[in-house]
Formats: structure tokens, sequence, C-alpha cells
């Protein structure tokens, strides 16, 4: 997954506008525009399509976690120059101030089952001899347990569905 998708994902999930995309960038002291927001947000293949780096997401990431949990005392953290799936679900369950049950309960809405046991791997230093990546899958299926909660719902095309004809 692209830092693109998982922006994108996230702002459905939560619903949020252009504007309150900025302040969450804000948030982390990174200042955006709204042409760079929606430029992140086009599909692969607009010609308006601009790649997200990782310390631009970084920054979104830690903004979220200051609007959904608070500004930490002293001096923000710096952003990552280079994210993983495992840096990106960490900073997701920080900011949700999500537990291990929470994280499983997501993955399972979303029909991906996985035990407590591989949950707390992603969580571990990348030296650790228990840590293991979080792959693509793993990330799409939180994301996508994530979404059906907060909005009760897989995909916003499933609901648009022709209807029957009687």
């Amino acid at each position: 997954m692209t830092n693109n998708d998982i922006l994108r994902r996230i702002r459905y999930s939560f619903d949020f506008s252009d504007s309150a995309m900025m302040k969450t960038f804000a948030a982390a002291d990174q200042k955006v525009t709204q042409e760079q927001v929606t430029s992140w947000l086009k599909k692969d293949d607009d010609p308006r399509y601009a790649s997200l780096q990782d310390p631009m997401m970084a920054s979104f990431l830690n903004g979220l976690i200051n609007e959904k949990r608070g500004k930490r005392e002293g001096a923000q953290p710096a952003p990552e120059q280079k994210l993983t799936n495992n840096i990106m679900l960490n900073k997701l369950k920080i900011a949700l101030n999500l537990k291990a049950e929470d994280l499983l309960e997501y993955l399972e809405l979303a029909n991906f089952n996985l035990s407590k046991h591989e949950l707390s791997a992603f969580f571990r230093k990348a030296g650790h001899k228990h840590y293991r990546e979080c792959k693509d899958q793993v990330m799409r299926n939180f994301l996508q347990g994530l979404q059906i909660k907060l909005r009760g719902e897989v995909d916003a095309t499933e609901n648009n569905e022709e209807p029957e004809a009687e």
C-alpha cells in the first residue's frame, strides 16, 4: 500500500474534509495547502496526482495523535524519514488509544484473523528476534476494519448498488 492509499482510507474512515486534513497536518506543525491535500488524494492515474512522501505521512499521523490524544509536553517528535507499515500501525494505535484486543477486533471485522502473539510481533523493535514485518495485507484489513467500525460499511461503492427491478 502506498502512503496515498492509506491517507485516502483514513480520510474516508474519519470523514475528513480537506480543511480537516490541513488541520491535522497543522497539529504536527506542518503547513500544507489545499492543493497539496487534493493532489495526494487523487487516484494514481490522475495527471494531478502527487506521491505522498514518508516525512509528510509521518507528520499527518503525528498530527492525528496530537488531535486525538492531545499534544505532549515539550518538543514535538520529528517526523520519520522512512515509514514502514509497523510504524504507521503503531501511530494509528496510539492516536486511537487502541489496545491489542481492539486491533484484533478491527481485523476480525474485516474477516482477517490474527493471534495476539502475531499482533504483538508488529510492535517490537526491528532487531528483536520475535519482530515481524507488518505486510500490506494486515494494514489493508486493519484500515477496512476501522472503516467498518467508524462508518458501519465496507466500501462506498457497495452502498450505491442498483435497486432491484420489481
